[in-house]
């Protein structure tokens, strides 16, 4: 069962709420409603490899605990606040920066291929609250910008 604040409003937060599942397609599209279509794709593999992670390693894919999302999205930035009911997650000192490919976990070293994939993607990646909640940013080039317009 998904419960939700939707529809999503410009920079106002909304919230969605799930059993643990990996089955993420209608939850990633409720996450990104108003993402530019350019940005959609990226922030989709960053967003799934987050949810996977706390439904996954967090939750233990427990159908009795819940994932909870809150998020804002404005035409300049994202903001998603992921929070599972586990035991929480502390990233490795080398998870601080985020590593070049091929990326080579030392042994026990739990950061792997998604926590390098949401430093690629992300703006900024922080754990919060003893590792149950990871907050996301992405900011979003204008449409005005002139990065974004052919040189004369």
């Amino acid at each position: 069962m998904i419960a939700s604040s939707l529809p999503p409003s410009v920079q106002k937060w909304q919230q969605v709420s799930f059993a643990s599942t990996l089955y993420l397609c209608p939850i990633l599209n409720c996450l990104l409603v108003g993402v530019p279509d350019e940005n959609e794709a990226e922030l989709r593999l960053g967003l799934q490899e987050a949810l996977v992670n706390a439904a996954k390693h967090g939750n233990k894919l427990d159908p009795h605990k819940t994932i909870v999302v809150h998020f804002s999205i404005s035409p300049s930035q994202c903001w998603w606040i992921i929070a599972d009911q586990g035991s929480g997650f502390i990233p490795p000192d080398f998870c601080h920066i985020p590593p070049s490919p091929p990326l080579i976990p030392s042994e026990g070293c739990e950061c792997g291929r998604g926590l390098y994939i949401l430093h690629k993607i992300f703006d900024q990646v922080y754990w919060h609250s003893n590792g149950t909640e990871l907050r996301l940013f992405k900011s979003l080039p204008s449409v005005d910008s002139p990065y974004l317009t052919w040189p004369n």
